[in-house]
């Protein structure tokens, strides 16, 4: 039964999901970075929101870790490339708290527009200022969208509900989205030099930090209005403030802060700015959905390998993982046959290239890509999975190609996996036998059926009489049973490959015996 651990404040829904699914939880919030040093060993995932810091040290000691699933959009908090390496599936929950994000967002514009909390103070300290708050109508103004993804998405939507003219700078919005959306998309200098209010929507990355610089503020047209309900460091707050101060900023909406919590800020003292303690996602309704949604996200993926909003993994939806499972397992095998010879001849690899045909070629095949390059990386780095292997690979320097043909197969289905080492280059290719069942039908363009065993060996021999007696004569004296025997041959004479199912590994002695024999050329010992 996997294990899971709640380390952070969850709707009691969540750990109720857990249980119904058959999945044992513990709900410990609040627990010191050492405690959960001392614990999470005996979990196989991690549900968390913002409070646990998921770090390289913490992932040191997660012997059992298989996924950690973050309750909201933001993982700031999880040492995403530390996890990758280790092979852990980061998952996040963008879609549950979304409409909450969007909606705090316009509220912001509203009270910023219009002054609110200012005339609020002013009316509720018993005054009756009513001229000195002049706002203005968002009917008609330019809206510039930092970020068009789930949250800039909706936000757009609800602001050309407002007659408000939408402009749209997201690398990832293509043109088509776009123009389903009704927004015009535009690069950040037209943005910051049309837009009346800006508001951001975007992660904080390397390239994101400090979009809104000093620099780029000064772009920015005089009396406009910035909102972030995205993340801290998105925006210079020292330099937002003299903006501020001069004039050229009217005004500015925070609920997010480069340092939180925000106890000090260089926007606090401004009149003309609102400020909220993070509370983008602080509704009843997105509290419990981003509750729920992480918890049916970790039990799909522990009993099913469904993989929903992973950050560090291609997706696999919980109608497809059963349907991907024997092509997953096909993939594997035939990656970790290639690897398992390149290891044994030493060879430096180079460059992965994979085929699908046929009934494959129709799949999502991005997690049956990263299934063959864990099988393929496993045997010459311990720990290699699905997760880590494609960083693995481009961390070292290997291409990996992959191709879909649109052509018709000799099989139903066919995945073809070249490897190309400094040595050679080799080639193998797999199928699926009544549907569901791995098997071999192509070894170095030498056609040959043979079922993947729990342990096998690999013999390429020249094709004369004599072999196969002296080979199966040698196992026999070495008290090695042969549980089924696969041959295949170029030509007539030629080269030769004998692939056998043993019952057990066979030992290095008698794999040095079977390479002595007259007519082997080598001999390798595989285990699936």
């Amino acid at each position: 039964m996997p294990k899971v651990l709640i380390s952070d404040k969850l709707s009691p829904a969540a750990a109720e999901i857990f249980r119904a699914r058959g999945i044992e939880v513990d709900v410990k919030p609040g627990l010191s970075p050492a405690e959960l040093r001392a614990i999470i060993g005996e979990y196989d995932g991690l549900a968390i929101r913002s409070a646990t810091k998921v770090t390289k040290e913490l992932l040191d000691v997660a012997t059992r870790l298989k996924v950690v699933g973050r309750a909201g959009i933001g993982v700031d908090n999880v040492d995403v490339k530390s996890a990758t390496t280790r092979g852990v599936v980061v998952m996040n929950t963008p879609n549950g708290n979304a409409i909450t994000t969007a909606e705090h967002a316009i509220a912001l514009m509203f009270a910023l527009a219009r002054q609110i909390p200012e005339a609020s103070a002013s009316t509720r300290a018993g005054k009756w200022e009513k001229n000195r708050f002049m706002g203005v109508e968002l009917f008609a103004k330019t809206l510039g969208l930092i970020g068009c993804g789930n949250i800039g998405s909706i936000v757009a939507d609800r602001a050309l509900g407002l007659k408000m003219h939408v402009l749209a700078c997201d690398p990832y919005l293509t043109d088509k989205r776009a123009l389903d959306l009704g927004v015009q998309k535009v690069a950040l200098d037209e943005l910051l030099a049309r837009a009346d209010i800006i508001t951001l929507h975007a992660p904080l990355t390397e390239v994101t930090r400090n979009i809104l610089s000093r620099e780029t503020i000064a772009r920015t047209r005089k009396g406009v209005r910035i909102v972030n309900c995205a993340r801290g460091g998105l925006v210079d707050e020292a330099a937002l403030a003299e903006a501020l101060k001069s004039g050229h900023v009217a005004g500015a909406a925070f609920d997010v802060f480069e340092t939180e919590p925000a106890t000090a800020s260089p926007l606090f003292a401004l009149e003309n700015v609102v400020c909220t303690p993070h509370l983008g996602a602080s509704t009843a309704e997105a509290q419990e959905n981003v509750a729920l949604q992480v918890a049916e996200q970790i039990s799909d993926f522990l009993l099913t390998g469904a993989v929903t909003n992973a950050i560090n993994m291609p997706s696999v939806s919980a109608e497809d993982a059963p349907r991907l499972k024997p092509y997953m397992e096909l993939c594997r095998l035939l990656g970790s046959f290639a690897g398992q010879l390149t290891m044994a001849q030493n060879g430096q690899l180079k460059a992965v290239a994979i085929e699908y045909e046929g009934a494959v070629a129709q799949l999502n095949h991005r997690p049956l890509t990263a299934a063959a390059l864990a099988g393929l990386l496993e045997p010459m780095m311990a720990g290699t999975n699905m997760v880590n292997a494609p960083v693995l690979a481009r961390e070292r320097g290997i291409e990996v190609a992959e191709t879909v043909h649109d052509r018709p197969s000799e099989y139903q289905t066919l995945v073809r996996i070249s490897v190309t080492t400094d040595k050679q280059v080799r080639t193998l290719a797999g199928t699926l036998f009544a549907g569901s069942k791995p098997r071999l039908v192509d070894l170095k363009g030498i056609h040959v059926e043979a079922d993947f065993g729990r342990h096998m060996l690999y013999v390429t021999n020249q094709d004369k009489p004599g072999f196969i007696g002296r080979f199966g004569a040698t196992l026999a004296g070495a008290g090695i049973n042969i549980a089924t025997f696969h041959l295949g041959r170029a030509e007539a004479g030629g080269d030769a490959i004998c692939l056998v199912s043993v019952d057990e590994r066979v030992p290095e002695d008698v794999l040095a015996m079977v390479r002595t024999l007259p007519l082997v050329v080598q001999a390798t010992a595989l285990t699936f």
